[in-house]
C-alpha cells in the first residue's frame, strides 16, 4: 500500500471518527467540508490530529486550497 492510499485511509477513517460520519459514505474526492460539514477551525483540529498520527508538521499554507480528502492525503504523504 503506497503512502497516499495509507494516509487516505487513516484520514477517512478519522474524520468519520471525529464527526461522527459513516466511513463508507466518505469519498476521496469529496470535498471535506461539505461532507463532514466543517468549517475551517474544525478542518484544522483535523490536520492537527493527522500530524500527530503520522509524526509530520505541515505549514498552514500548504493546505489552504485544500478541499478534497485525496488533496489532503497528497500533502500528508509528501511529508512522509
Amino acid at each position: 500500500m503506497s503512502d497516499e492510499s495509507r494516509v487516505l485511509d487513516q484520514l477517512l477513517t478519522l474524520a468519520a471518527e471525529r464527526f461522527r460520519k459513516e466511513r463508507a459514505e466518505l469519498d476521496a474526492s469529496a470535498d471535506m467540508f461539505d461532507a463532514l460539514d466543517i468549517d475551517s477551525m474544525q478542518a484544522l483540529s483535523l490536520l492537527t490530529a493527522l500530524e500527530e498520527k503520522f509524526g509530520v508538521e505541515i505549514p498552514d499554507y500548504e493546505v489552504q486550497d485544500v478541499r478534497t480528502f485525496a488533496e489532503l492525503a497528497d500533502v500528508v504523504a509528501s511529508r512522509i
